[in-house]
């Protein structure tokens, strides 16, 4: 018989707004205090980051302190920076390292290793600094060497947060003005927080501008839960027979939400209240229930918004009425894993009718699960998608490489467990 899922509970820290939180607090001039960080390996490697480059971070489980002494306060570091499994640690990096008259290297694992760098090393040479690394600096280990940057208009081919990050936190420090225009709109926690700080951003549709020679100034960051992590539970409260999930506390930011309006196109019971838009992040409290699902098309400007979110909504759809088509997701290929192979092929030994497109996949649904032998790839979101599956499927689920899960989610399991009934 399957489980279901019944409580209450809060998902940890929001992880890109954790990641900012630190680099700004970093970079900027006096004392930064951020509650609710995120304390996955990811968020620890950008606080390792910033302390081998003399920054003072004092972390106290989600309290952190920060002994901010602006981008000039910076220390050459003379040992590498080692990202680890975090893409949004080294391409923000990047952007402020080529600020800095001096060397850095950086470095991160295997997956990192694999991943596409060009896509910020190469507006960044453009705005003058000098990158070196494999395949003319577009993989790690990455040797920059910044400062005397010059603004730019840079029309990015993605819609990437992480491109759009790193162009504009170098052009603050950079002569005259720098401006990136996207596809789509992309998060938006970078321009948010920047202001939080004290500085300037502005935004014309598509496009955000950002003036040289800002001076940021500490501040106090209160950070949300992260809707990347409540989609988990979202979606399991929305597919496991009886469920009943609240989850405390969860940032609503716009240009996240794209989970929320999927799962409420497919039919979810799903009920936001106690909300509060009157601070820099939005959050509120959400309620979901067991409801019987219907297939759904994702594409198009709605990607970017929920992009994190497919592998999790991948799974809705194999217990989805029809045929859900997920397409113009190209950029899964460039995550952690190929998303779009890892969750089909895993998801198939599962018993899922689902198969790989060139940009997306298309799952028939409804599919009965059943347990099976299957692998997170080191992929963290794959991992918690799989114990998501897991409750549903009949049988027992062996996952392997569970251990990837904490790169974003520590005490995963045990919230799942309690949950339990």
């Amino acid at each position: 018989m399957t489980v279901r899922l019944k409580g209450e509970m809060k998902v940890p820290g929001d992880k890109s707004i954790s990641h900012r939180a630190v680099m700004l607090g970093s970079i900027a001039h006096g004392k930064t205090v951020i509650d609710g960080l995120l304390t996955g390996d990811d968020c620890l490697s950008t606080i390792d980051c910033f302390r081998k480059l003399g920054v003072e971070i004092h972390l106290d489980g989600e309290h952190v302190e920060i002994e901010g002494k602006g981008l000039e306060g910076l220390k050459e570091p003379s040992q590498f920076l080692d990202v680890g499994n975090s893409g949004t640690t080294i391409r923000l990096m990047l952007g402020i390292l080529s600020s800095l008259p001096f060397h850095t290297t950086v470095i991160g694992d295997e997956s990192i290793a694999k991943r596409p760098m060009g896509r910020v090393t190469i507006p960044l040479k453009e705005m003058g600094a000098k990158i070196d690394g494999r395949a003319e600096g577009k993989f790690t280990p990455l040797a920059v060497r910044g400062g005397g940057l010059k603004g730019i208009n840079y029309n990015s081919p993605v819609a990437s947060a992480q491109v759009k990050s790193a162009i504009l936190l170098a052009g603050i420090f950079a002569d005259g003005e720098t401006s990136v225009l996207e596809p789509e709109n992309s998060r938006d926690h970078t321009e948010r927080m920047l202001q939080e700080f004290g500085g300037s951003v502005e935004t014309k549709g598509l496009k955000k501008t950002v003036r040289g020679k800002q001076t940021l100034k500490g501040s106090s960051i209160n950070v949300p839960g992260d809707i990347s992590s409540a989609a988990f539970f979202l979606v399991a409260g929305s597919i496991i027979p009886g469920s009943e999930i609240i989850i405390k506390n969860v940032g609503i930011n716009p240009t996240r939400t794209g989970i929320l309006d999927i799962l409420t196109n497919m039919g979810a019971d799903i009920t936001i209240h106690n909300v509060n838009d009157q601070v820099m992040e939005p959050y509120a409290d959400i309620t979901v229930r067991y409801s019987n699902l219907k297939s759904v098309e994702i594409s198009g400007d709605i990607i970017p918004r929920l992009i994190d979110e497919i592998p999790i909504l991948a799974l809705a759809a194999t217990q989805a009425e029809g045929i859900t088509v997920i397409k113009d997701a190209a950029e899964l290929k460039v995550k952690e894993t190929n998303r779009i192979d890892t969750v089909v092929d895993e998801l198939k030994k599962l018993g899922a009718n689902i198969e790989a497109t060139e940009d997306g996949m298309k799952i028939y649904g409804k599919s009965n699960l059943h347990g099976a032998q299957v692998s997170s790839h080191g992929d963290h979101r794959i991992g918690m998608m799989l114990a998501i599956a897991s409750c549903l499927a009949s049988g027992e689920t062996h996952i392997q490489n569970t251990e990837a899960i904490t790169i974003s989610y520590p005490g995963f399991f045990e919230q799942l467990e309690e949950l339990k009934q």
